[in-house]
Formats: structure tokens, C-alpha cells, sequence
């Protein structure tokens, strides 16, 4: 067991037990300069939306700071809620801290590249590959948000019927992974084959558990998305008031 712990270096460090789980913040000066740098670029182009930038900036270190990137290396389903919180929540926030884009959004394109990128960091070949090397999960992290930003910077540009198709594009394939991750019967990812038990999960369980993270949660947040834009399409419109 010891050699197959040595094959998985994640850049969080190895994972935590129940007991020394608070212990575990992550203070890498590395990880907190690029969170402030987006913070004040945030800040710099739209300065009236500092709030939104100040919510990323608390996701981004709830994330990369906090215990959670160490349960990240114990817990598939840990994982998961990190690749959840960075892709329905930091991102839907730099999309609308950011100015409105000015060219033709491009729903359909960037929501599928964001959810080739979610696929495929999530095949346990290249997902294994993160999980034993540093600039890999750092691609991984950069990749995952970038896409994530431009499918939301263009469902917030676009017309309500594209973007309301685009939103819920986005669940479907986020619910289906979930799905089939549920529906699995044996573990897929070996970088936790050896870090669930002190959880009391065995690995099967704890991919299931990230299944329907991905499944229900995180797709509902699309669903919210479309619905709330659908109900702001569908609300009469105020009628002119004679002169």
C-alpha cells in the first residue's frame, strides 16, 4: 500500500484523516497571489461589480485554501464539489463581475468545449494524471475555469431562447456524467483507491457520492439559471403609459 501511495503526489497533499483535517490549510504563496491577482484584475475592469469579484475571490479560497483541497485528495466526492463549486459558482461570478461582451456569443461552441473539458479531465486516465503531477492539475484548474467562464460570459450575452438552450445543454451533460458515475459498479479512479476508508467510504461509494453531486446539484444550478431566465422572457411587459 505505502508504494501505491507514492504513486499519487496531489498538489493538496496527501489525504487528510478525519482528525487532522483542520489542520490542513493550504497557505502555498503561489495559489494566494494568483487568487489576489484575479481579485484586483476583477476589480480593475468593472469596478461598479466588486462585489461579485469579492464572492469569486471567497469561492476561489474556500477551494484552494481550505481544508477542502486536502479532503480533495481523499475524497472523489470532495473532488467533485471543488470541480462543482469552480464551475457553477466562480465562474457564473467572473462572468458577470466581467463587462458584457460586445461580440456574437457563441452558446452552443463554448458550452460544448466547457463540457469536453469537464469529460474529459474527469477520465480516470487524464484525471489520474492530475493527481500525480502539479502542472497537470494546475492545467486541469486553469482549463476547467476558462471554459466554464466563456459558456457563462455567453449564455449572459445571448438571447433568452439560446441561453436558456445552452443552460440546459449544460445540465443534461453534467446530470449524464453524474449518471453514469453513479450507475458504475466498480471504482475508476485509482488515486483513491487507498484514501476513502479512514472516511468510512469504500471508493465505490465515494464515486457514487460524487455522481450525485454532479447529478443533482450541480445540474440544478443550470436549471435554476434557465428557469429564472425563462421567467424574466415570459413576465408581461409593462404597457406604455400614455403621453
Amino acid at each position: 500500500m505505502q508504494n501505491a501511495d507514492r504513486l499519487w503526489l496531489p498538489y493538496c497533499g496527501a489525504g487528510p484523516t478525519p482528525a487532522e483535517l483542520w489542520t490542513r490549510w493550504n497557505l502555498e504563496p503561489v495559489a494566494l497571489t494568483l487568487i489576489a491577482g484575479l481579485g484586483a484584475a476583477l476589480i480593475a475592469f468593472s469596478p461598479s461589480r466588486r462585489h461579485l469579484a469579492f464572492a469569486a475571490i471567497a469561492v476561489l479560497l474556500v477551494i484552494f485554501v481550505s481544508p477542502l483541497c486536502a479532503l480533495s485528495s481523499a475524497l472523489f466526492s470532495a473532488r467533485t464539489a471543488h470541480h462543482v463549486l469552480l464551475t457553477v459558482a466562480v465562474a457564473p461570478l467572473i462572468a458577470w463581475a466581467l463587462p458584457l461582451s460586445k461580440g456574437k456569443p457563441h452558446v452552443a461552441a463554448t458550452t460544448l468545449v466547457f463540457a469536453t473539458v469537464f469529460w474529459g479531465w474527469h477520465a480516470p486516465a487524464a484525471y489520474g494524471w492530475a493527481m500525480s503531477n502539479d502542472l497537470a492539475y494546475a492545467l486541469m484548474q486553469a482549463s476547467l475555469l476558462a471554459s466554464a467562464v466563456a459558456a457563462w460570459r455567453a449564455v449572459r450575452a445571448a438571447p433568452p431562447p439560446a441561453a436558456v438552450a445552452g443552460l440546459l445543454a449544460a445540465m443534461v451533460l453534467m446530470g449524464l456524467l453524474g449518471a453514469i458515475l453513479t450507475f458504475t459498479p466498480r471504482a475508476l479512479y485509482a488515486p483513491h483507491a487507498l484514501t476513502t476508508t479512514a472516511w468510512g467510504l469504500p471508493p465505490v461509494a465515494d464515486q457514487q457520492l460524487a455522481g450525485l453531486i454532479m447529478w443533482i446539484p450541480a445540474a440544478a444550478v443550470y436549471l435554476v439559471f434557465a428557469l429564472w431566465l425563462l421567467s424574466r422572457l415570459l413576465r408581461p411587459q409593462p404597457s406604455a403609459q400614455p403621453a
